[in-house]
């Protein structure tokens, strides 16, 4: 089974800094944001590779996930063998990469590295979202294998008055994971099975108040569909209006999250603010860190 990381994207919210940099690859604490996607993507047991869709014009990407001996050797030499440890961790995780020539949606993105799924289920993980906990994948799987494989995305409630920035789910609460036996409605743990999808919904229209995070566990049948999906909202081949096409066809799931688990790096302050929360959090830095912060 596949994961696979969407990472081509251009990066604008965060020019002139990811003129030269990706925005995957800014750090957060030690380790830059990609790497803790792609450790939570290989966190299940089911699967055995990430598939990260990249840009030619990022190859510093591919670059940090390839052994670098000479670079190990030097640090060795200086007695630094934890950063040479760490460098060889990274260059050694199952990575291989497609390239996306020219940004086309989402959905086109997915596609990329359909030549990796072989007909069989695959994880999709936006790479601009963190979850260090790595215990929503596992969680979509226990739903997706209790429903005869079914496609699960992860989903999360919003407060009413802001159903109208996010693409809302339809549908009704059928059940819950192991780990949270009496979640029901919009609490964390619950499942609901999924009829719908509607884009930015006014907050009388909205069917529920639940939107989608970031992580999809999807069908082969999506990645069939994507394959002649037509261009969607902006001109782009969306991955949201395959999955609808999936819908009318298989059974679709959801699993709601606690909306804290996860931390969006995908804007300056999402990224700011995600580096303080787990820097607070972190032995390794939370001392330093307030020390740094109260002078």
């Amino acid at each position: 089974m596949k994961s696979i990381i969407p990472a081509a994207g251009l990066g604008t919210r965060f020019l002139p800094g990811t003129k030269v940099t990706p925005k995957e690859m800014l750090p957060v604490l030690d380790k830059p944001v990609i790497q803790y996607v792609v450790e939570e993507a290989l966190a299940p047991a089911e699967v055995d590779e990430c598939i990260i869709v990249s840009s030619p014009s990022k190859p510093q990407i591919a670059s940090y996930f390839t052994r670098d001996p000479g670079l190990e050797d030097l640090l060795r030499s200086r007695g630094k063998d934890v950063y040479a440890d760490a460098i060889a961790e990274a260059g050694s995780v199952p990575v291989s990469f497609c390239y996306q020539s020219e940004p086309r949606g989402l959905g086109h993105a997915v596609r990329c590295a359909s030549f990796a799924t072989s007909g069989e289920p695959f994880f999709v993980l936006l790479g601009d979202y963190v979850v260090p906990d790595k215990k929503i994948l596992p969680r979509m799987k226990e739903v997706s294998d209790a429903h005869g494989g079914a496609s699960v995305i992860a989903v999360a409630a919003c407060p009413a008055d802001e159903v109208s920035r996010y693409g809302i789910i339809a549908g009704e609460p059928v059940g819950a994971v192991a780990d949270f036996p009496g979640a029901t409605g919009d609490e964390e743990g619950a499942v609901w099975r999924v009829t719908g999808m509607v884009e930015k919904p006014a907050a009388g229209d909205a069917p529920s108040r639940l939107f989608a995070v970031g992580r999809y566990l999807l069908s082969p049948r999506v990645m069939e569909l994507l394959s002649d999906q037509r261009p969607g909202a902006g001109n782009e081949i969306q991955l949201t209006d395959a999955m609808v096409r999936a819908m009318a066809e298989e059974e679709f799931y959801a699993l709601v999250i606690d909306v804290h688990e996860g931390y969006d790096t995908g804007t300056p302050a999402g990224w700011i603010a995600t580096n303080a929360r787990l820097a607070a959090a972190d032995p390794r830095f939370a001392a330093a860190f307030r020390e740094a912060m109260e002078a």
